[in-house]
């Protein structure tokens, strides 16, 4: 098995082709599916409210770290532990990624449902 932060072929690439195994309980599945929605918000909420330089900005920041502490706790469930960040940049870089690109690609891949599927037989056994 190669390395598994080898990130061959770029970030996106990489997290794609390990994005399956870190996520495949049912507890982190929902975490996911209700709170990717909520960091989507808060992101555009935070970008638009800076641009008009208002002060409630911060209330898009702050759902952007609501949803990232939540799904914390759900990774720290997962059989397989997240890959470590490589720094700060990474943090933003891997994070926006998983938010904007892989969840909703794994969901609209069949991969959330095929998840949450495996899951309960998993837990039914």
């Amino acid at each position: 098995m190669p390395e598994i932060d080898a990130r061959e072929g770029g970030l996106i690439a990489w997290q794609w082709a390990i994005y399956a195994s870190g996520h495949t309980t049912r507890a982190n599945l929902l975490i996911h599916i209700l709170t990717v929605p909520m960091f989507q918000l808060g992101t555009l909420t935070l970008l638009v409210l800076v641009a008009m330089a208002s002060p409630y900005a911060v209330g898009g920041g702050a759902m952007m770290v609501g949803a990232m502490a939540a799904q914390g706790r759900g990774h720290a469930g997962e059989p397989q532990p997240p890959v470590r960040f490589r720094g700060p940049l990474d943090v933003i870089a891997r994070i926006m990624a998983e938010q904007w690109i892989a969840f909703p690609r794994f969901v609209l891949t069949g991969g959330f449902a095929r998840a949450w599927k495996s899951a309960a037989s998993e837990s039914n056994q």
